[in-house]
């Protein structure tokens, strides 16, 4: 039977369930990389398993998100990270080394292997032709526990690509035309596969920046094949021993199909507030900006800031206009510094950051009040770049770098043809990674140094038959978990903190939501479609159950955040009869009884007390699901079964 790429990969790492779309499949994870904003927590979880040493081919930690020292919490933190890291046989990547998916793809990413990050866009590394997937921390951690990792068995979408992008047009179109068609809910449960001759047209690091904001399409992943660019990318890395050439079969079977013409491709634009809410940048030529800010994981490669080096020479950026840029990693950072590229930006009036996450998880940087800020990034949630009254838009490195010159969104009227934007890959990358501190070949005797901030994270308690409680809060449709559980400057340092956490949980949209789960100890939220956007942040899960949330009623989910629910033993419902949800107010108290007996079926009957009528949820799960929110969450799962086992 010819298999598609991503059912190759998926063949060859299946541990359990068939490859049926729809159906819990469990794969065999090779890496694991984790963040510092998500892997304090997933830690915390993977030395609640008790387990001595990795057991994955390789597992990184990465610190890129906690920049900002302004007290000790952000230190302490990557403090613990490096000394478990150190003692359980994890790679620790310090901070100023990069970001975690720009440093993975040039440093660890191989063809064929599968990859789970504690982040939401670990996908980056299927720019490489790896199945890389984003997960909750705790996901991630009984991945490097040597546990499997398990998913619906996705669909698959083929994205053919066909011609050649014009000298104006990036990778960054490519993926905003792919957002435009299938939305930011089109994509959960399946996997985008690139293929066509257009794909030979794009380096891996152009690769990379589709994966990566495939995220936003709340797919699974996507991925691309591995072939002669792939070679060149690791040739010039120092690592062609990783490659393997790998693609479709020829007559392999797509559940859906779109193709792209690339020679056809204009620069597009996101609008304010969402990834696909896309249009022809010459839409909006000539709106005026007063911050353009260029990095991110998404596009901070050489040859992204090449491109942008060669707009801004003999430029200088507008007088209205703050230009920041990220450097993606110290690769990239220290060939920018040697080429003299860096000194093209500094002269211009750019403002170099380091490299990291910065402001794209609101670390910095926040547009001024009303401001409208250009960024080359891959979310522009309301109020995620820590200005709740600023327009964000994403564009490509190339119409940032044009309009931080001209002072507004520019267009192809804008475009210098003179500029130089045909950069080659460089034959040999600068590779040092003295950055990259190597665990203990036996770390029994290492001392894994906590500071007061880190605090144990909630446990939830086994499912009981009658569970209730007060509609705490009715949110509607897109709700990020920006929204659930903010990720800015001021409330990062306290990622390892729940209880303090908590104190902020749905804050952009009701300050009084912890006070509420508090008097009334607990309750349910009531939400919309695709709920749990964004950020794979377990946080969002974490929050809510340290307040006594029992169960969340929405009319679809985002993928791996229902994933975290079910991980931390709070129960997902979808609507049955999406009007049913309009007949629900807040404080209304529902009621679910029988409900050891009702989680085995495919819906749940719950009791409007406070209106006094009866209606269906459905519920989802595989009979694994059901055992863990039975236990009260996967930890307490994984503890049963070490018991019986025993």
């Amino acid at each position: 039977m010819e298999l598609t790429l991503s059912e190759k990969i998926i063949k060859n790492h299946l541990v359990s369930g068939e490859m049926i779309p729809g159906k819990e499949i469990g794969i065999k994870i090779d890496q694991t990389l984790t963040q510092d904003s998500t892997g304090t927590m997933a830690y915390l979880q993977f030395e609640a398993m008790g387990i001595d040493k990795v057991k994955t081919k390789r597992s990184v930690a990465y610190i890129d998100h906690n920049m900002l020292q302004s007290g000790p919490e952000n230190a302490d933190d990557h403090l613990y990270i490096q000394t478990l890291a150190k003692k359980h046989g994890i790679y620790f990547s310090k901070p100023g080394n990069g970001i975690c998916h720009q440093v993975h793809l040039e440093r660890f990413s191989v063809p064929g292997d599968t990859l789970l990050g504690s982040d939401s866009h670990t996908p980056t590394c299927g720019g490489m032709g790896m199945l890389a997937m984003g997960a909750g921390g705790l996901d991630v951690a009984v991945a490097m526990a040597g546990g499997e990792y398990n998913i619906l068995m996705p669909k698959i979408v083929n994205v053919e690509l066909k011609g050649k992008l014009n000298k104006f047009c990036s990778a960054k179109d490519v993926i905003l035309e792919v957002l435009k068609h299938f939305t930011v809910k089109g994509g959960v449960n399946k996997i985008f596969e690139y293929t066509g001759e257009g794909v030979k047209s794009l380096s891996v690091p152009e690769r990379g920046t589709i994966t990566n904001m495939g995220a936003e399409l709340g797919a699974t992943t996507s991925i691309f094949p591995s072939d002669e660019r792939t070679l060149d990318f690791l040739k010039a890395q120092g690592r062609e021993k990783d490659f393997i050439e790998l693609k479709a079969d020829e007559g392999a079977v797509y559940s859906e199909k779109i193709t792209i013409d690339l020679d056809l491709l204009e620069p597009n634009i996101a609008l304010p507030h969402s990834p696909d809410a896309v249009v022809p940048v010459d839409e909006v030529r000539g709106k005026k900006i007063t911050q353009v800010a260029i990095g991110s994981c998404t596009n901070s490669s050489y040859n992204d800031l090449m491109k942008v080096a060669n707009i801004l020479d003999g430029h200088t950026v507008h007088e209205d206009v703050s230009l920041v840029i990220s450097p993606g990693s110290k690769q990239v950072l220290t060939m920018i510094a040697e080429n003299g590229a860096l000194a093209k930006m500094i002269a211009a009036g750019a403002r170099i950051l380091e490299s990291g996450c910065g402001p794209c998880i609101g670390m910095g940087q926040a547009p001024s009040t009303e401001g409208v800020s250009l960024r080359t990034f891959n979310r522009n949630f309301k109020g995620r770049c820590g200005t709740p009254s600023a327009d964000v838009y994403l564009v490509s490195p190339e119409v940032a770098a044009f309009s931080a010159i001209k002072g507004y969104i520019a267009g192809k009227e804008d475009f210098d043809q003179r500029v130089n934007l045909d950069i080659e890959m460089p034959e040999k990358f600068l590779v040092k990674d003295n950055m990259i501190v190597s665990p203990a070949e036996d770390g029994k005797d290492i001392e894994i140094i906590r500071g007061p901030n880190i605090k144990p994270f909630p446990k939830s308690k086994a499912m009981e038959d009658t569970m209730g409680g007060r509609v705490l809060i009715k949110v509607g449709d897109d709700v990020t978990t920006d929204t659930i559980m903010p990720s800015n400057a001021k409330l990062l340092p306290y990622r390892s903190n729940i209880p303090y956490l908590s104190e902020f949980c749905f804050s952009p949209v009701d300050e009084n939501f912890p006070k509420r789960a508090k008097e009334n100890k607990g309750g349910i939220i009531l939400a919309g479609k695709n709920y749990g956007q964004g950020s794979s942040r377990e946080h969002a899960a974490l929050a809510p159950l340290y307040l006594g949330i029992k169960a969340v009623l929405a009319k679809s989910f985002a993928r791996i955040h229902k994933s975290n629910l079910i991980n931390n033993g709070i129960i997902p419902l979808t609507f049955k009869n999406a009007a049913d949800y309009d007949k629900i107010d807040m404080m209304d108290e529902l009621l679910m009884e029988d409900l050891l007996n009702q989680i085995e079926g495919s819906s749940i009957v719950v009791k409007n007390v406070s209106k006094d009528y009866d209606f269906e949820m459905d519920i989802t799960l595989s009979q694994r699901q059901v055992e863990m929110l039975k236990a009260g969450g996967l930890l307490n799962a994984i503890s049963i079964m070490n018991k019986r086992e025993k």
